[in-house]
């Protein structure tokens, strides 16, 4: 039987072929929690732009989930602004990962999260 459909690696930028495809993923799972809470506070783009500290575009551009000019940082301060706690681990990369640039980046969202 011929195969209908590829499995994925579980990250859809990687299968796409992007580059930086862990920031890319990072990236989308920050701007999800931000559209989230958003939503859940049903702002205007222009108030939200405002809470924010940044512009009616940016905040435009989250609500479409395309952060493409947007920071991890500045994604991560969005959502401290929005009530929520942002916490980064540094640890060494498992052993199979040797060569410089071999760690990566991931996000762990909690259950409740978009709760502000």
């Amino acid at each position: 039987m011929m195969k209908t459909h590829e499995d994925s690696s579980g990250n859809v930028f990687a299968d796409l072929g992007f580059k930086e495809s862990e920031q890319e993923l990072l990236k989308a799972k920050l701007t999800i929690q931000i559209y989230r809470l958003l939503s859940e506070r049903a702002m205007t783009q222009a108030a939200a732009a405002k809470l924010l500290g940044t512009t009616q575009p940016q905040v435009s551009a989250l609500m479409r989930c395309k952060p493409t000019s947007i920071s991890v940082g500045r994604l991560m301060e969005f959502l401290t602004i929005l009530g929520q706690d942002v916490e980064v681990t540094v640890k060494p990369a498992s052993r199979r990962k040797t060569k410089v640039g071999a760690g990566r980046m991931s996000v762990v969202v909690h259950a409740g999260a978009a709760r502000s």
